[in-house]
């Protein structure tokens, strides 16, 4: 696995993570932290969507905290199941702090163990033990967040102190389905986002002003919509109008913006899309997929040198590279006419994932500016492989702002044999 490692001037280089020599990633100008997956102790795998959700709400609230540098998710799960050393991680993520526990759940009480280590010394900061009864759980939550505060000594403002004690629901049940709705989100299926659907629908059944789970049903009609799973027309209506309710609700939900934002530019309102993205962005400063949502945005605006920045600090947050994100960095380095580093690229995120429809699209564009019409051709027979309906039908809304864009993708995709 190759790693892009930001350096002076902001330029970016490339690292293979298995070679032991690689060097570590440098450490960020403010407290960096890592919370890793905390591990099941239940004894039911069944309970680890319930752990999961829990890792997921210490890394949501640390996002928020601009005085903070907060490793993504994508990577912290990485090490799921895994033992590993304070070292290890200070080197592969550049963080000096890393947070791990346990989750014991057993009928109505909770065991949660939690402790905080400095990863360049190895010496454990902090530690605790909770049991408690389940419907603690959101104290005990707050409690975790403001002794990390509190030991790594940050100065927060008022709102910042009154994010932190802001939760989605007190609704225990409601708090439930939603975990195991996003478990589901996560699956990348279309069974599975049917019952991450279910679970969001249940949990705004138990508690309509749950803002959360509005969010998380817009999110699956966005992807049923997205990954062609429903050729209904209202389906993307559908994600607009919970992405709205949502932000109705509690505006301060980042993940609500970045759902609208998505919306509008399916609708190629791309002002509005930039707009909302960047709002997400102001509330979670440190979110990878905050700045991969903007840069995304930016680059069917066509304005992908900024794009670049975004992606670049994206994948400081993100150090495993998400192949979304690094399919991202392919686009945005294509669209710059930086065509070598665009192929790299994308043939790594291939490699990684050899069914990625979008990375067989980009090369073949490429390879059709470059007057490389063989190997354009064998990209989209490995499109058709994947997807033998796939059409130049099927591309022809994609959300370009300049006209002339979305033409030269269909004349070089057309040129490349795709029907």
């Amino acid at each position: 696995m190759f790693v892009f490692v930001l350096v002076s001037g902001g330029a970016i280089i490339l690292r293979d993570r298995y070679f032991s020599s690689s060097p570590a990633l440098p450490l960020p100008d403010k407290p960096s932290i890592v919370v890793l997956p905390f591990t099941n102790l239940s004894g039911d795998p069944e309970q680890e969507y319930f752990n999961d959700g829990i890792t997921e709400d210490l890394t949501t609230d640390l996002y928020k905290l601009p005085g903070l540098f907060v490793i993504a998710r994508n990577s912290a799960f990485t090490y799921k199941g895994k033992a590993v050393k304070e070292e290890e991680v200070r080197k592969e993520l550049g963080v000096r702090y890393m947070v791990e526990g346990s989750v014991r759940k057993a009928g109505d009480r909770a065991r949660i163990t939690v402790q905080l280590s400095d990863t360049t010394t190895s010496h454990q900061l902090w530690a605790e033990r909770y049991d408690r009864p389940l419907t603690d759980i959101f104290t005990v939550q707050d409690e975790i967040v403001q002794k990390i505060v509190t030991t790594l000594k940050l100065q927060l403002t008022l709102a910042e102190q009154g994010i932190l004690t802001r939760k989605g629901t007190n609704n225990l049940e409601a708090y439930d389905a939603y975990l195991r709705g996003l478990e589901s989100y996560l699956r990348l299926t279309k069974e599975a986002n049917a019952q991450a659907r279910q679970m969001g629908e249940k949990a705004i059944e138990l508690d309509p002003q749950y803002a959360q789970a509005y969010t998380l049903l817009g999110r699956t009609y966005h992807r049923e919509w997205m990954w062609r799973w429903s050729s209904d027309p209202q389906t993307l209506e559908q994600a607009f109008a919970l992405a709205q309710k949502a932000i109705a609700l509690d505006s301060s939900l980042p993940m609500a913006h970045r759902l609208l934002a998505y919306v509008y530019l399916r609708k190629k309102q791309h002002g509005e899309a930039i707009a909302e993205a960047e709002r997400a962005l102001a509330l979670d400063p440190n979110d990878s997929d905050g700045y991969e949502t903007l840069g995304e945005i930016l680059s069917f605006a066509g304005r992908p040198e900024e794009a670049l920045g975004l992606v670049e600090q994206a994948l400081r947050l993100n150090p495993r590279q998400p192949v979304s994100l690094l399919w991202l960095l392919g686009r945005v380095y294509s669209l710059m006419g930086r065509y070598e580093e665009a192929i790299a690229t994308l043939k790594k995120v291939i490699t990684r994932n050899p069914n990625h429809l979008s990375a067989h699209a980009d090369l073949a564009i490429i390879y059709i500016d470059l007057g490389r019409e063989e190997e354009a051709r064998a990209e989209v027979a490995e499109i058709l492989r994947v997807n033998p309906n796939y059409s130049l039908k099927v591309i022809q809304d994609a959300p370009w702002k300049d006209p002339a864009q979305l033409e030269r993708w269909l004349n070089n995709l057309r040129k490349a044999g795709l029907p």
